[in-house]
């Protein structure tokens, strides 16, 4: 534990150092929120993105596109009404399963994220639903809002970083820009999810 603690730490100063060598900072513009209501958590994010509805459709429902930018699992993910996902963390070791809820073309994107129990997640995290929204901004930027609900409390706030990490690896893609290491970007953001 106090070797990750000493990593964490490592990675927080060089990333001060290169925000201040850069001038950037952690994106807070596009912190998502967790709201808590009896037992279950939910976290929402909306970016604002400059490609069209089509683009950002393909980039969250086809897999060669999805390990882009989800590049720590590995596994099955059909993007298609009545499909199946079937995935394996291979840094955690967490297991995700589920059947995709929502198909409808360039407009919603749900499917389940059960997380079978393992060291991590000791209950699993049995019920949880995403759901991807893409809306039209503009002539051609998009509106995506993501929700992942029904996750406990506490995978609730583990997870609002690493989601936010994630949506910035998808946005980097998008541009065509090398993506952030997720690790890094998840020690950066972690503080904007700390309540």
């Amino acid at each position: 534990m106090k070797e990750f603690e000493t990593t964490n730490k490592k990675v927080i100063q060089q990333l001060s150092t290169i925000e201040k060598r850069s001038g950037e900072s952690p994106n807070t513009l596009s912190k998502g929120t967790i709201t808590v209501e009896e037992k279950y958590g939910t976290i929402r994010f909306e970016r604002r993105l400059k490609h069209p509805k089509e683009i950002v459709w393909k980039a969250i429902t086809e897999q060669k596109e999805i390990f882009r930018w989800l590049p720590d699992y590995k596994g099955t993910f059909d993007g298609y009404k009545g499909g199946t996902i079937d995935l394996l963390n291979v840094l955690s070791g967490s297991h995700v399963t589920g059947n995709v809820l929502v198909f409808d073309l360039h407009r919603v994107f749900e499917h389940e994220w059960f997380i079978a129990p393992n060291q991590m997640f000791p209950k699993g995290e049995p019920e949880s639903i995403i759901r991807w929204e893409l809306k039209q901004n503009g002539d051609s930027d998009t509106l995506l809002i993501v929700t992942h609900n029904h996750l406990t409390k506490s995978t609730a706030l583990t997870f609002a970083p690493g989601w936010h990490a994630y949506l910035d690896r998808l946005e980097a893609v998008l541009n065509n820009q090398v993506p952030p290491n997720w690790a890094l970007r998840f020690a950066e953001v972690k503080g904007l999810y700390s309540t």
